[in-house]
């Protein structure tokens, strides 16, 4: 007999097992890295300061500061060094910060730069190397004008944040030490304060001071990311001289913000006078005389650059064709209206059959009207421009500049100047509120350069002829807003009124002619209405436009002329890929500043 196998199955399961912990071994081993390496993260073990105040030769304070900061870096490579920020200004003025040196504990220069961002003084340590574990940094600084007066205490006031406030890093130990020189000490009042916590808060602390008056100590244990210690002292009033910037003067906050206001006012000047002068060209008689027919040669193409605020012509130009007959407007359902040709040579004016073309090229008889189509929306602009091109030709319209508008731009050039030399005198007294000049010099440079544009351009205005035709068209304007009964009083007393063979005028072609007028004076709907009423009156239906019992004319023209509208306008859309008397609190005084990892 064969002797019987014994199993693997005992070795395998060892070698699984060896597996398994030589995997364990490796990964216990291998140092691995916070899952979220902020640079923020890591503390101060300590933090110490030392300032030496004193006063200068203008009698201004001056401060020599020393800090001594110990972080606690981890062991992996995060940081490689801190970023200690400090305001700029203080109460108005700038404080002149001077970054004398940073070194290590042992006195050794540590490599640092100093950037400006955002009002503060940013200290940059360290190099491209990671550090690690406890690093010490000493940071000495000069500062001016760090003292201020008080105007509830009466007192000169060294009201200084001692730590940053919104510094994410927390501190195991903290003390300051504040040295006065003698002239300053010799005028301190005893008032004292310390105030410790989140910014706003008003936790007490001790504050402790010298026999002589000279010196001040703060101390603390661990304190909180964010928990700020301010100390405020107090030292008879006048002692310290305040910096100009300091001290009120309305002229340099606000001379420039005024020369701007009235550098605007006087721009506007420009505006008015352009609107002025279209105005008054507009005037031949300044009679209007309402008129019940429009002259053969004033199509609504040509008819538009002579009414105010006429919308796009060509909606109306179309209605126009139509109720020559040359066309009919048509809806045969769809949600685009339709335009069929009907005959060619109804067109009374060289623009009339100019448009007939541009519609209907070839042998084409039925024209849609796109919704999205750059081709037709050129001809139709084309056909706009050949409008009020034979304006011009015909010496109705023509292009000026207006000589009060030119003289009020040179003005408030000249005007502009002035208020950017008072922005200059002003930047140069360092002054808290100049921000407000700059952002006023800006808007009164940009309203100026837009007037400037208005002033000295050529506009567009009627001549003496061209003012004539637009008193005629507005006399067509009346004609349309007069009563009814007014209307065919007038028609009944004229004898150019186009009459059937009978003798009685036909007051519904009349009114037909005038539709594509009433379009441009914005009086379509009313219009469409009196006309739809004539019909019912006197049982006829329009011929020229396609209607639908329970449809009002007024509407089907509004759809049309919408539509008309966005296919003349149509443009492709852009496409992209894409205080010492304890009125004080935490953070209320000057410094404090930033403090982060790099």
């Amino acid at each position: 007999m064969r002797a019987p196998r014994e199993s693997a199955l005992p070795d395998v399961r060892r070698v699984l097992i060896a597996l398994a912990f030589a995997v364990g071994l490796i990964a216990a081993l291998i140092p691995v890295a916070p899952a979220s390496a902020d640079v923020d993260d890591f503390s101060y073990s300590s933090w110490s300061a030392e300032y030496d105040v004193a006063l200068d030769a203008e009698g201004r304070s001056i401060a020599q500061v020393t800090e001594t900061l110990i972080a606690e870096f981890p062991s992996h490579d995060q940081n490689k060094g801190i970023i200690r920020g400090y305001p700029q200004r203080y109460l108005g003025a700038g404080l002149d910060i001077d970054i004398v040196s940073v070194t290590d504990a042992e006195g050794r220069d540590v490599p640092f730069e100093v950037e400006t961002e955002d009002d503060m003084v940013l200290v940059l340590t360290g190099t491209d190397d990671y550090v690690h574990g406890s690093t010490t940094y000493v940071i000495r600084s000069t500062m001016r004008d760090v003292m201020v007066h008080g105007t509830e205490s009466g007192n000169d006031e060294f009201y200084w944040n001692l730590l940053p406030l919104n510094s994410t890093q927390a501190i195991g130990r903290f003390d300051a030490e504040l040295r006065f020189a003698p002239e300053l000490a010799s005028a301190a009042t005893g008032d004292t304060a310390c105030y410790a916590g989140q910014q706003g808060q008003r936790i007490a602390c001790e504050i402790e001071e010298s026999d002589d008056g000279s010196t001040f100590r703060v101390r603390s244990g661990a304190r909180e990311a964010g928990d700020g210690v301010t100390v405020a002292i107090g030292f008879a009033g006048g002692t310290v001289t305040q910096p100009a910037a300091r001290e009120p003067d309305p002229v340099a906050d606000f001379a420039p913000v005024v020369a701007g206001g009235v550098t605007l006012v006087t721009a506007v000047g420009a505006w008015i006078a352009v609107a002025r002068m279209r105005r008054r060209r507009r005037t031949a008689t300044g009679i209007i005389v309402a008129q019940f027919d429009v002259p053969a040669d004033l199509p609504p193409l040509v008819a538009a650059p002579l009414i105010v605020g006429a919308p796009n012509p060509a909606p109306a130009q179309m209605v126009h064709l139509a109720v020559q007959g040359a066309l009919r407007l048509e809806d045969d359902g769809d949600d685009r209206p339709a335009l069929r040709l009907l005959d060619r040579t109804r067109s009374g004016h060289p623009l009339d059959a100019a448009t007939l073309d541009a519609l209907f090229p070839g042998e084409t008889t039925v024209r849609r009207i796109p919704r999205t189509s750059t081709t037709f929306a050129k001809r139709m602009q084309k056909l706009v421009g050949k409008g009020a091109a034979e304006a011009r030709r015909r010496g109705w319209v023509t292009s000026e500049r207006s000589r009060a508008a030119t003289t009020i731009g040179w003005v408030s050039l000249g005007m502009l100047a002035v208020t950017l030399a008072l922005l200059i005198w002003t930047a140069s007294k360092d002054r808290d509120l100049l921000p407000l000049s700059i952002i006023a010099f800006v808007i009164t440079a940009v309203g100026v350069g837009v007037s400037a544009i208005v002033a000295f351009s050529r506009h567009t205005v009627l001549t003496p002829q061209g003012a004539e035709r637009s008193e005629y068209l507005r006399g067509v304007r009346e004609f349309i807003r007069v009563a009814e009964t007014d209307r065919l009083r007038m028609l009944q007393s004229v004898d150019g009124a186009e009459r059937r063979a009978d003798g009685s005028i036909d007051v519904i072609h009349l009114y037909e002619k005038l539709v594509p007028y009433a379009m441009l004076f914005g009086e379509e709907r009313s219009w469409s209405t009196v006309l739809e009423t004539t019909y019912a009156d006197t049982g006829r239906d329009p011929d020229w436009v396609s209607t639908y019992v329970g449809v009002s004319l007024a509407t089907r023209l509004s759809t049309y002329s919408t539509s008309m509208t966005t296919a003349a306008t149509y443009t492709p859309a852009s496409s992209s890929s894409g205080g010492s008397t304890g009125g004080g609190f935490s953070g209320g005084g000057g410094g404090g500043g930033f403090s982060g990892g790099r």
